[in-house]
């Protein structure tokens, strides 16, 4: 059993078949026509311009950062300098996720517009093909590298290593995976964000054309901002969160290798089935991808449904096995404050039930507050009908409200999991959401290469019923979208919650009482983290956007050609179906004069500007805080900012996505006191204001502040070993309870020590 090890990096090295056979599959797909690859072309052109140029700037803080990791190491009890191969690794290996996705996708998009001319069902393939090979990418490269390390520390490197000391380095994993993510989401939420309100506020709501049409010159800004924020982005939220939480686990679980009961069975189970876990997770998640196909008009988001429903159930039987392999029946474990406990593998194995359970129903949950058509989303649109202000109302209304259910769930997820297995119960529960994240992130990152289909449709002037297929698509990829970040909420907190407890492991903290003032200090401060850090993602886009919007209005006012193909539009209502050769040959002049590498150009270098000093606060204030106000008050800050970050998360994505989808309610025709209310009219107007607001909450700051607290988390269970709080023995503590036998011969010493005796015990 103790080679098991060995054969975890197979399931990732099946991952790397399947993501090279599914590339080389949709490189093989039509592209279509000349038109309709140039503007692809725009698009891949710019996502790789913004990659290049993240990258250059991560580059220096990587090597910033492990010059610092490779000191602390060197000079520290219990840690040393390979902590820095680690920590590379881990932001490589994200970096390289976000690319091979991003890559893939943008390969992927107008593959999917041609699909879509023959069928619903071969659109559908091609885009969540295309969203499959960043799935399980992520899961893949995450799932090697963890493995791959831990392999080369306890084999090679460091054959005299404790179990401790290993998982101490390879903890520096989660920080570059943790570190590249915030930077990507952050940046990339800002670029998709400060590109898609200069579009929808100048080019819909000041000149009246369409979205996704060519004579904006935003536009292909806007499609280059869903893939460096929709695929890149969050493929790096979940890459991290999924390593995150299996290292959590590995590390809850090493308290129990030295127990009889484990060590006689497996040593290292309770470490290696994290990660057992998470290479089954690869496996069943390709499975399920072969169950997603459509007949005829069928609706999408079934197809989607099945692929995951069926890949989840799989792996809940495959998990029981697992767990039964790797844990013994029943172990006895001694807690630190002496208390004894008795654990189950059969409690391990309903903790991962749970864990499946809560992700699947908290993106029910945001299906339900935020899915176009639905009870919440059409309060919202009722109320655009009297303004944008009623609308920013409504809005804000739901996305406080929605913030209970799930909260709720959460907790209850956190009351059974830790009564079934303890903090291994919740990391594990945590590790089995995540599991299947190949999966999951597939159907997410099929999201937005609909939307850039649908995008490629309009600009190239496809028939309507080309446009009409990937409408459907994008509809349903707007709420795979809200799933998936009720999903990453779900996975962060449960993850957070699994770093801090092995945080509180690694640092000696036993409990964290809040009625000691400096434990309360730093729950306020984290409190207030959440809110800051919003506040600087927020005022980013507002800063890029008002940049987009001035250099969208300029073109519009000196550029003759886009001049005069304005005036074509407005002269046939937006429609230029039949217009005339004349006016033909303008707008074609139009396509061609428009500066779009200007507009692309101003959110690249407004995102990587922005995007620093939020990234810099997540990593500088567990690590300021840790050091001058020492373990407990870290572990007070931790606890403020998962309570604060989760619930502001939940109201800021949920929010948006209302928003969203109100939007697009009104945008495909809403009667309402016998009018028809659609595109144009004052109350699309409103609706457009509304998703503007909202499109920060759930594009930039909301998705952002999960891993904010992941980060953070991450962070201080780095750090930990540096201000770990001194070990109390056990020689220098009183029994908390004095049993009446005690009592007595405490007594019978105390008397003879009265009378002479020096040495009472030896007396008595």
């Amino acid at each position: 059993m103790q080679h098991i090890v060995w054969y975890i990096p197979l399931a990732g090295i099946l991952g790397l078949i399947f993501i090279y056979l599914k590339s080389k599959w949709i490189d093989k797909q039509d592209a279509g026509n000349e038109k309709m690859q140039r503007i692809a072309g725009y698009i891949s052109r710019g996502a790789m311009a913004f990659l290049r140029a993240e990258y250059r700037i991560l580059a220096i803080f990587v090597v910033s950062v492990s010059l610092l990791l490779f000191v602390k190491g060197s000079y520290e009890p219990g840690s040393n300098g390979f902590t820095v191969i680690s920590f590379i690794a881990g932001a490589v290996l994200s970096g390289l996720a976000g690319f091979i996705g991003m890559r893939v996708a943008t390969k992927a998009n107008v593959r999917t517009t041609q699909a879509a001319r023959k069928s619903l069902n071969d659109a559908l393939i091609v885009a969540f093909t295309g969203g499959s090979v960043m799935g399980i990418g992520v899961v893949t490269l995450g799932l090697l590298g963890m493995s791959l390390l831990f392999i080369l520390f306890r084999n090679f490197i460091g054959v005299n290593w404790s179990l401790e000391l290993v998982l101490n380095v390879l903890s520096a994993f989660s920080l570059g995976a943790s570190s590249i993510a915030l930077f990507a989401r952050v940046g990339g939420g800002i670029y998709t964000k400060a590109a898609d309100v200069g579009a929808d506020l100048v080019g819909k709501v000041e000149a009246g054309i369409p979205e996704d049409h060519y004579l904006n010159p935003a536009t292909i800004a806007d499609n280059v901002g869903d893939n460096v924020g929709d695929v890149a982005g969050m493929g790096a939220d979940l890459f991290e969160s999924y390593v995150g939480s299996v290292i959590a686990a590995m590390v809850l679980g090493a308290a129990f290798v030295a127990m009889p009961q484990v060590a006689s069975y497996f040593d290292l189970g309770p470490v290696l089935l994290p990660m057992a876990i998470a290479s089954v997770g690869i496996l069943t998640s390709i499975f399920g991808t072969f169950f997603v196909r459509v007949t005829g008009n069928s609706d999408p988001q079934k197809a989607l449904n099945r692929g995951e429903f069926i890949s989840s159930g799989v792996m809940v039987v495959l998990s029981f096995f697992l767990i039964r392999f790797f844990l013994p029946d029943s172990w006895i474990y001694t807690r630190p404050d002496g208390s004894v406990i008795e654990y189950t593998s059969l409690g391990v194995f309903y903790a991962t039930l749970i864990g499946l359970a809560i992700g699947i129903g908290i993106g029910k949950i945001t299906e339900y507050y935020t899915g176009s058509g639905g009870k919440s989303v059409k309060s919202i649109v009722r109320q655009s009908h009297t303004g944008a202000a009623t609308n920013i109302i409504a809005g804000l209304e739901l996305g406080m409200k929605s913030t209970a259910i799930p909260v709720l769930g959460l907790a209850f997820a956190i009351i059974f999991s830790y009564h079934f297995a303890g903090l291994y119960g919740i990391a594990i529960a945590a590790v089995a959401m995540l599991a299947n994240t190949g999966i999951q992130l597939a159907v997410d990152a099929y999201g937005p290469i609909a939307d850039n289909a649908g995008g490629i449709a309009e600009m190239s002037e496809l028939p309507k019923e080309v446009r009409g297929r990937t409408d459907k698509l994008d509809a349903v990829g707007n709420t795979t979208a809200a799933i998936g970040k009720g999903f990453a909420i779900a996975s962060a907190t449960l993850t957070a919650l699994a770093l801090f407890a092995a945080f509180m492991t690694q640092a000696n903290i036993v409990v964290i009482d809040v009625s000691k003032p400096i434990i309360m200090a730093g729950l306020l401060i984290g409190g207030m983290l959440p809110y800051l850090f919003s506040s600087m993602a927020m005022g980013a886009v507002g800063r890029a956007a008002q940049k987009m919007i001035i250099e969208v209005r300029r073109q519009f006012a000196e550029i003759p050609e886009l001049k005069n193909a304005l005036a074509v539009m407005k002269k046939h209502n937006g429609d230029v179906s039949n217009i005339s050769k004349e006016e033909e040959v303008i707008m074609l002049a139009a396509e061609r004069s428009a500066e779009y590498e200007k507009c692309v150009e101003i959110s690249t270098e407004a995102s990587l500007k922005e995007m620093i000093l939020p990234g810099l606060l997540a990593i500088l204030a567990p690590a300021v805080v840790g050091f001058l106000g020492g373990a407990e008050m870290l572990g007070g800050m931790l606890a403020g900012v998962m309570a604060s970050g989760v619930l502001l998360a939940i109201y800021q994505s949920n929010a948006g996505g209302a928003w969203d989808n109100a939007k697009k309610m009104i945008e495909e025709g809403v009667m309402h006191e016998e009018i028809l209310h659609g595109k144009g009219s004052d109350s699309h107007k409103a609706t457009v204001v509304g998703d503007t607001v909202g499109d920060p909450f759930k594009d930039t700051s909301g998705p952002s502040l999960n891993i904010l607290i992941k980060l953070m988390s991450v962070v201080a269970l780095v750090i930990a070993p540096s201000i770990a709080e001194e070990v109390i023995k056990p020689a220098d503590t009183k029994p908390a309870e004095i049993t009446p036998k005690q009592s007595q011969l405490i007594n019978k010493t105390e008397k003879l020590a009265t009378i002479g005796f020096e040495d009472a015990s030896s007396a008595d």
